[in-house]
């Protein structure tokens, strides 16, 4: 019997993606299949770049095309990505497939150092990044990306001044503290801080994006209301630390995500500063504030708990110093890779998942 394309769709139809739960085929994950004289090839097209499941899906699908070949026969599997959306067609950010609001509850807990490493862990697997620094009064990521000194150009485009965010560590970044001198205070009221959320989306050219993260301000207040109005936010991370009362605040940023009238899916919890490892003790965990607090708050309320990432010294010089520590390699490093891996595994569920996401359209005061 010739061996044909048909046969080999039929055997892949039998490898599932696991966070998916259906067959490859049936996703239209599957392309280019060619069968030629001593060759078979295919494309795989994952649902991310940053697929921690990438080597098992290929084995799987090795291991159900190869009993169908003929001795002798080479086999190609190509190995890509597309990154989902479930963006409804907004105006505003059209080339942006997924908007991710990262919050906490209280300030203190290491929210703009996971939001910036995490920005760099998903630009190194090679998705295209953004990153809006929505913290207008405590902007932290000029001095993350080392780049407080530097200013984004404005292009006019259509007779109106656009803003070109600074790229730093393949991720585009725009701040407030790009805008205002380092050493004096933004002095706001909630509106202009918010209108200043809007222009940074709005009067910006982003370009396209697989993933672009806001690190939002501590609380529930004006800013979170503002993002969710003016475009399609497709889901939450909260980060918290183990401790009682960050616990009590992250509680406070999760439901207010989850109410009716707002109803962005939370993609999971980040528990920072988890554990205490001293350097020269690297398999030592010391549990300053509390132990599983994030874990148990995850599985409280049915939300994945993305990973614990441990209170290191090296993590809180990489940001004074402006290199973010997943470009250093090392544990630290492998714990954000794994966090980013995480955090695009559920993005990627969610937008199978769930309904379109929309704009939120309120009415009346929250």
């Amino acid at each position: 019997m010739n061996l044909t394309s048909a046969d080999i769709l039929k055997a892949l139809g039998t490898v599932h993606d696991p966070d998916l739960k259906k067959d490859l085929v049936t996703l239209q994950m599957v392309r280019d299949v060619v069968v030629s004289t001593g060759e078979v090839s295919f494309t795989v097209v994952l649902t991310t770049p940053a697929c921690p499941l990438k080597e098992m899906i290929r084995q799987d699908c090795e291991k159900a095309v190869s009993p169908l070949l003929p001795e002798g026969t080479r086999l190609k599997i190509n190995m890509t990505s597309s990154v989902t959306s479930a963006r409804d067609n907004t105006p505003l950010l059209p080339k942006v497939k997924n908007i991710i609001a990262i919050a906490s509850g209280k300030g203190g807990v290491g929210k703009s150092t996971v939001t910036s490493n995490l920005a760099v862990a998903l630009a190194k697997s090679g998705a295209k990044v953004g990153l809006i620094d929505a913290d207008i009064f405590g902007p932290s990521v000029p001095v993350m990306f080392n780049c407080e000194n530097e200013q984004p150009e404005v292009k006019v485009v259509n007779g109106k001044n656009i803003i070109v965010p600074l790229e730093q560590y393949g991720v585009k970044l725009m701040s407030i503290g790009f805008l205002a001198p380092a050493d004096s205070a933004v002095v706001w009221r909630g509106p202009m801080a918010s209108a200043a959320l809007k222009q940074f989306i709005s009067d910006a050219d982003w370009g396209e994006l697989d993933y672009l993260l806001i690190d939002m301000p501590p609380g529930t207040s004006d800013i979170h209301l503002t993002l969710v109005q003016t475009v399609p936010v497709t889901g939450a991370v909260i980060v918290t630390t183990p401790q009682k009362v960050a616990l009590a605040d992250a509680t406070k940023g999760l439901t207010m995500f989850k109410q009716p009238q707002i109803n962005v899916p939370v993609l999971g919890i980040i528990e920072n500063m988890a554990y205490f490892t001293p350097e020269e003790l690297p398999n030592n965990r010391y549990y300053l504030f509390g132990k599983d607090g994030g874990k148990n708050l995850a599985e409280k309320y049915g939300v994945p708990l993305l990973g614990q990432i441990p209170l290191v010294q090296g993590i809180r010089e990489s940001g004074d110093s402006g290199l973010p520590a997943v470009l250093k390699g090392g544990a630290t490093a492998d714990a954000f890779t794994g966090l980013a891996e995480s955090l695009a595994r559920q993005v990627a569920i969610r937008n199978a998942t769930f309904a379109q996401t929309k704009k939120v359209e309120l009415t009346v005061g929250v």
